[in-house]
């Protein structure tokens, strides 16, 4: 089983990892979902998840599409963009994920991973935004 800690990774980077990571048989879990970061100018993205959010069914719109608002989700809904989810080899690497905010208490005493190439130093800008941020825009907290 692999623990991957989030804090400062960004978002498109660490789930392209994963996504190859789950493609090999690992299960992987992912800790501090909310420290992830998405690239980019904040308000740009938040109108860009807002608009995402609007979509639904012009028949009935409570039979979806329901759009994940939580980190967890976001992470989760990111790195399944990534796999051949049509597939059985994508789905059964899709159950092997799971995304948490913050560390439970029993894997608090495991050994997280991390991928340096994915932090946010790398990045050429300045400009991003927390996955918490976003999750709390999204659930209606700004």
């Amino acid at each position: 089983m692999m623990i991957v800690d989030a804090t400062d990774l960004v978002l498109g980077r660490i789930s392209s990892q994963i996504a190859k990571e789950l493609l090999e048989g690992k299960e992987v879990t992912v800790v501090n979902a909310d420290k992830a970061v998405i690239s980019g100018r904040k308000k740009s993205t938040l109108s860009e998840y807002d608009a995402w959010t609007e979509i639904r069914s012009l028949v009935d719109p409570n039979q979806g599409p329901f759009h994940p608002r939580s980190p967890g989700s976001l992470i989760r809904k990111t790195v399944r963009g990534m796999l051949p989810m049509k597939k059985q080899r994508g789905r059964s690497a899709y159950d092997r994920l799971e995304a948490h905010s913050g560390i439970p208490s029993e894997l608090e005493d495991e050994e997280m991973e991390t991928f340096p190439e994915a932090n946010v130093s790398q990045l050429d800008t300045r400009r991003f935004i927390r996955v918490g941020e976003l999750s709390k825009h999204l659930q209606g907290g700004e």
